[in-house]
């Protein structure tokens, strides 16, 4: 059921323990969202947790209360009153569903959410991040926005408009960027968190990019990433702006094979609906932004992506 931030907001005051959790291969704002609200409603008396059903990129290890975040172990339980979804539908979130039997509201900004299995959902698809609704939530509980909490929120705002430069960076986005610097915010020790990469990192996007195919008169760029090759590396996180930023291209792809017949896709565009194409396969995301999951071989994965491109375009 759809409902508004001011009920959303009511739902949080009518209980007591929380479980706060996001999406599998979190990003900023999944981490500076779950991070923050957790942070939120200890501040105004509610027993609140993370858990993540994932390991999460080193660059975001610096965040405030990161060491706070758990990962559900086989046959665990926590005893909640509501389960906290955030920057994703609930099927996205591992098996931290399997904690607990607990209401769900669900707070998210992706278009693509149905609210499928949740109980409540508050859906802002023009918010650039999360972290943005989570600012506002904050507001309607009457919260104070610590320099650490405003760190958290920032990083989501940041990451998710790749520092304030994608199309989804509205005038509201820029206010609060303000607002959480005005909160004690330092945006260099985030970029230079977020931007920092390992040595692996670094030979990973040479191996990437040597993979680097063009399609449809040089208006999708793709890059695959198979079995062996992404057992070396911790993140393939940016990959994808590298080959995004191309004169001739429109549409960016990511392929990478996680484990024999299944491939993670990330999707990146200049004008295409990308996220109608992830949608079509079963995932999900932004306009801009969006990925998809596919049980198959690394070729034939490549063979039904360009395909539903080509459709699209």
């Amino acid at each position: 059921m759809l409902i508004t931030l001011q009920q959303a907001a009511q739902k949080i005051r009518s209980v007591n323990k929380i479980l706060v959790t996001a999406h599998i291969m979190p990003d900023g704002d999944a981490i500076g969202s779950t991070l923050a609200a957790m942070m939120i409603l200890r501040s105004i008396g509610k027993d609140a947790q993370v858990y993540i059903d994932d390991s999460v990129r080193k660059n975001l290890h610096a965040l405030p209360s990161f060491n706070e975040i758990r990962r559900p172990t086989a046959d665990e339980t926590f005893d909640a009153e509501l389960l906290l979804i955030l920057d994703t539908s609930a099927e996205r979130i591992g098996n931290v569903r399997k904690l607990t039997d607990a209401p769900t509201l669900n707070i998210d900004h992706h278009v693509t959410n149905s609210g499928a299995e949740v109980d409540e959902l508050y859906l802002e698809p023009d918010a650039a991040a999360t972290c943005e609704i989570i600012f506002k939530l904050a507001r309607e509980l009457n919260a104070t926005i610590t320099p650490e909490i405003a760190t958290c929120l920032y990083t989501g705002l940041a990451t998710d408009t790749g520092f304030f430069q994608f199309s989804n960076t509205s005038a509201e986005t820029l206010a609060i960027a303000s607002e959480l610097i005005a909160c004690g915010v330092s945006p260099n020790f985030i970029s230079e968190q977020i931007e920092s990469k390992s040595l692996a990192e670094v030979l990973g996007l040479a191996h990437a990019l040597s993979t680097l195919k063009m399609y449809f008169d040089d208006k999708v760029a793709g890059m695959m990433i198979d079995h062996e090759a992404s057992k070396q590396f911790e993140s393939t996180e940016g990959f994808i702006d590298e080959i995004r930023v191309i004169d001739t291209v429109d549409v960016a792809f990511l392929i990478t094979e996680k484990a024999p017949n299944f491939c993670r896709v990330s999707m990146r565009s200049k004008g295409v609906d990308v996220s109608k194409i992830a949608n079509v396969l079963g995932g999900g995301g932004h306009i801009r932004a969006a990925g998809c999951s596919l049980k198959m071989s690394l070729a034939d994965a490549e063979k039904t992506l360009i395909a539903a491109i080509g459709s699209a375009i």
